[in-house]
């Protein structure tokens, strides 16, 4: 029996990684104990997307264990032990400012849970393949550090810099750089799984994400830009932006295309690999222009205003290179554009917002 595990199954990542390998593996489990409520509050609830893996994937089971428990860990990795053949890793607290009010949470969840499932792997299925969700936000704000260049909507890195063409590769620094106590926990977290790979010879593999969107994000104001920024379009909620003229530059990746990155390591991995993942120059927007799409889309003038407070340790401009994956894994490519993957997220959101409490 061929076995895939998932934790934060019911998140965006996680979710969508068990409709992917729902067809390539026997069972997949997940593990899940919504803690997205506990951080985001009714938004960010992912308990009608468990509910959705539960009626849709006949080949689901579904664990409410909690990653920070070795002991609730310790007996799924038993009941399945080297039938695991793959572990995708999502589950995380992922807000900069959630972080700041409970460090120990934020730390325990990060980089002890991350911890607690690499020793799980060690001990009961060292052949298995380990995928885990890492951040961006690990390079610290060293990004806001180049030279950038504003535009009437956004900012843009100079175009003689190596940067400009492609976006921002591995060899940025981590260190010497603010990161907020949310991108120091997953430094520890990403540091882990890489050793994993390099100290024990297992197969581990980095995923330094970008912003991850798609249609089944419990986007709430605290994290998930796209899905929450459409909600407020649809439903005229007050949305704010937060420092930098609302010019800062993300890039954008649909979580299908995440994840056909995880399969394809999946298939021929390369222990302790890290590679940024993201929209790079395929899909990327400052806030004003993705205000502008949203409103676009959903046909309605948005509710937003301006605080001249930015996030700490938030990036200015942040696009990633994926010149190192695509030429591991050349036959991987993008398929979802800003556009498509905000149209997926309005008919989403719209969907679940008729739906009755």
């Amino acid at each position: 029996m061929n076995v895939a595990l998932v934790t934060g199954s019911a998140g965006l990542i996680g979710s969508e990684t068990v409709a992917f390998f729902s067809e390539k593996f026997d069972v997949i489990v997940g593990i899940d104990n919504n803690m997205r409520q506990y951080f985001f509050g009714a938004d960010g609830s992912t308990e009608w997307n468990r509910n959705r893996l539960a009626d849709t994937f006949t080949n689901y089971r579904h664990y409410t264990a909690d990653i920070r428990q070795v002991d609730e860990l310790d007996v799924i990795f038993r009941e399945y032990g080297t039938d695991i053949k793959a572990i995708v890793h999502t589950a995380a607290q992922p807000s900069h400012d959630w972080a700041a009010r409970e460090p120990f949470t934020d730390f325990a969840v990060n980089a002890n849970g991350t911890l607690n499932l690499l020793e799980m792997t060690r001990r009961h299925c060292p052949e298995a393949v380990f995928i885990f969700t890492s951040t961006n936000k690990v390079y610290g704000d060293n990004p806001n550090y180049l030279p950038l260049v504003e535009t009437d909507t956004r900012w843009e890195i100079d175009q003689n810099h190596p940067y400009f063409e492609n976006g921002i590769d591995e060899h940025m620094s981590l260190d010497h750089t603010k990161h907020s106590l949310f991108g120091a926990s997953k430094v520890a977290a990403d540091i882990l799984v890489q050793e994993y790979g390099r100290y024990f010879g297992m197969k581990t593999g980095v995923f330094r994400g970008g912003c991850l969107t798609g249609p089944n994000h419990s986007g709430a104001q605290l994290h998930g830009f796209l899905s929450y920024l459409m909600k407020c379009a649809i439903t005229g909620n007050h949305y704010t932006i937060f420092g930098y003229k609302g010019k800062q530059v993300r890039d954008n990746i649909h979580s299908w295309d995440l994840v056909n990155m995880f399969w394809h390591f999946y298939q021929n991995p390369r222990p302790g690999e890290v590679y940024n993942a993201g929209g790079g120059r395929f899909a990327n927007c400052s806030m004003l222009e993705a205000i502008a799409v949203c409103e676009a889309i959903s046909g309605n003038k948005m509710n937003y205003s301006y605080s001249e407070t930015n996030r700490i340790g938030d990036h200015i401009w942040y696009i990633s290179d994926l010149s190192k994956f695509k030429s591991h894994y050349p036959s991987w490519n993008w398929t979802y554009d800003l556009q498509q993957t905000l149209a997926q997220i309005h008919d989403s959101m719209a969907a679940r917002l008729r739906q009755p409490a």
